[in-house]
């Protein structure tokens, strides 16, 4: 007797891998992401994956790409024509970082590529054409980048992780060292951060974010 006919396999393609390791990476962290893992999303051998993707870096570099992509779709999707440049760029930057928030993997991705994407450059470069176009000298431009570092990508780099170690042994802690830190842990002991949705990092909450983002925006404006 004849098996009834499966839902035909889509074909083997570099996207097709991609988007299986963005699925994999989304639900069990990056570091779930392996040739293995794919193989089995899409229902081929890791060996034949390897006609696609060179290696696993090349995997990796292949998600860079990918990320980008979705950061260029929202970006152009959301541009305002008539913006001035400080609100381009803002706009620019928390398209990005919504798209870091929904691959809360990415930000260590993109830091840990031993090299740069093309596709980073290219965005790179298109907010530079936004200040050249609002006034900026290349000088001042060049400044900016380096201001905004890995911001201008939608994430911030945490300086630590008070909550690494969280709870009755954290809170311990605290009291045992306030009379060494009082500032520091006063204030850790004030603020809370309790912001899944807005966080990548502990406190890289929306509010932070957008808080820096317009005090740089703000400070680079003057300097214009």
């Amino acid at each position: 007797m004849a098996q009834a006919n499966s839902e035909p396999r889509a074909p083997l393609s570099r996207e097709l891998l991609l988007r299986a390791a963005v699925a994999i990476a989304d639900a069990d962290g990056l570091e779930a992401v392996t040739m293995r893992r794919v193989g089995e999303a899409v229902g081929a051998e890791a060996m034949s994956l390897y006609h696609h993707v060179a290696n696993k870096g090349d995997l990796l570099d292949g998600l860079v790409d990918l990320v980008m992509a979705e950061i260029d779709e929202r970006v152009e999707r959301t541009a305002v024509p008539g913006d001035t440049w400080q609100q381009a760029m803002r706009r620019r930057i928390l398209s990005a970082r919504e798209v870091m928030l929904q691959h809360p993997w990415a930000p260590r991705l993109f830091e840990t590529r031993p090299t740069m994407s093309l596709a980073v450059v290219r965005y790179h470069d298109r907010l530079v054409g936004l200040m050249r176009a609002g006034g900026f000298s290349y000088d001042l431009a060049h400044h900016a980048l380096h201001a905004l570092g890995s911001r201008a990508l939608g994430f911030s780099q945490e300086l630590f992780d008070p909550a690494a170690s969280a709870g009755p042994a954290s809170e311990r802690m605290l009291r045992e060292l306030a009379d060494q830190v009082p500032h520091l842990t006063g204030m850790l002991a004030e603020i809370a951060h309790d912001d899944p949705v807005g966080t990548i990092g502990w406190c890289d909450d929306q509010a932070e974010f957008e808080f820096a983002l317009d005090l740089l925006l703000d400070g680079l404006d003057r300097r214009r």
